[in-house]
């Protein structure tokens, strides 16, 4: 899939979720730890049905249709079907836009915030303001190592470091010597740290080569270009389903023996390890990151929870899916939830 320029203004679009019944308290056993404070809203979850709907923003750095955000926008979608809540999402991958659209949705007066932290130090000043107003913020995805220097309440996602490492370690077991490790967003520190850790841990050469992530043509040429200088390198490292499924693309076109990994999966990546042509993913579960940011923001509103108890981050990765194991993911993957 070509993905399409940034956008130059946010795309926003609101989801109605539909109306929740009393039987939904069950949910509460997915929060964890609990603890209550009558100081919140003053309302539970029936009273916050009866006296108006929760309004949660999900704001991200996604570039427009890429397939890795449609998951985690399905499963926030999901989330706010399930609490019966208005969610309206909005993604900018530049830093600057993605901080305007947190901006507008505390000017919205919402109830609750689900924010990316690719580039931290552009949404202090946001989140700054959401805390002001009193609007409660979480995070996923991007951002493991500031999410609470930032002052966010909880986290959402995959240590990127430790997932590179693992990457490092199954190179080395699948005997691999020289490894490319491309990153499609020069800055963005989840994919910063995936590479660094893969050098940490890997014991045979790491190369790091920056695409435009923007400009799929331009991620294909350059991976091709870096294969046919170096014939050495015999292992392709990308950092998402989409870009993984170009590389395959790149290393026919550069006539190079090297295989193709990934971080990240989605449901033409899945048919692809099925097939042999990328040899491993690994799986963050995006649709799981969206399903609990959107989920905790409710149960903190109606009933005081705080997942992690707002000193841990919920992990929802690394595990990794090769040929063996595949068959496992496939089913949801075609439902296009994995």
């Amino acid at each position: 899939m070509n993905t399409p320029p940034p956008p130059h203004a946010s795309s926003l679009r609101l989801i109605r979720g539909t109306a929740l019944t009393l039987a939904v308290a069950g949910s509460l056993l997915l929060s964890g730890c609990s603890s209550t404070d009558g100081s919140d809203t003053g309302k539970d979850a029936a009273g916050a049905a009866s006296t108006g709907r929760l309004k949660i923003a999900l704001v991200t750095h996604a570039s427009k249709g890429d397939a890795f955000w449609l998951l985690v926008q399905k499963g926030a979608e999901a989330a706010a079907a399930k609490d019966g809540v208005d969610l309206t999402y909005a993604s900018d991958p530049n830093a600057t836009g993605q901080a305007e659209l947190v901006r507008d949705a505390v000017r919205d007066k919402v109830d609750g915030i689900a924010l990316t932290l690719a580039k931290p130090d552009a949404m202090k000043a946001p989140i700054a303001q959401a805390k002001a107003s009193d609007i409660p913020v979480v995070g996923l995805n991007s951002g493991i190592d500031s999410w609470q220097s930032e002052g966010v309440l909880e986290f959402f996602g995959q240590d990127e470091s430790v997932a590179g490492r693992a990457v490092g370690q199954k190179l080395d077991a699948l005997k691999a010597k020289h490894a490319l490790c491309v990153i499609h967003e020069r800055g963005n520190v989840a994919l910063e740290a995936r590479c660094a850790g893969v050098k940490k841990a890997f014991t045979g050469e790491t190369d790091i080569l920056y695409v435009d992530g923007t400009d799929m043509d331009a991620v294909s040429t350059g991976v091709t270009d870096r294969l046919k200088q170096d014939p050495s390198i015999d292992e392709v490292v990308m950092m998402g389903a989409d870009f993984a499924l170009a590389a395959v693309k790149s290393v026919k076109a550069a006539g190079s023996k090297a295989k193709v990994a990934t971080f990240d999966l989605n449901q033409d990546l899945v048919k692809a390890v099925q097939n042999g042509n990328i040899q491993f993913a690994v799986d963050q579960q995006p649709y799981l990151q969206g399903y609990l940011a959107v989920d905790s923001l409710w149960l903190y509103k109606t009933n005081g929870n705080i997942s992690g108890g707002g000193v841990a981050p919920v992990l929802t990765g690394p595990a990794f899916v090769t040929k063996t194991n595949v068959g496992a993911v496939a089913k949801f993957a075609a439902n296009g939830t994995r």
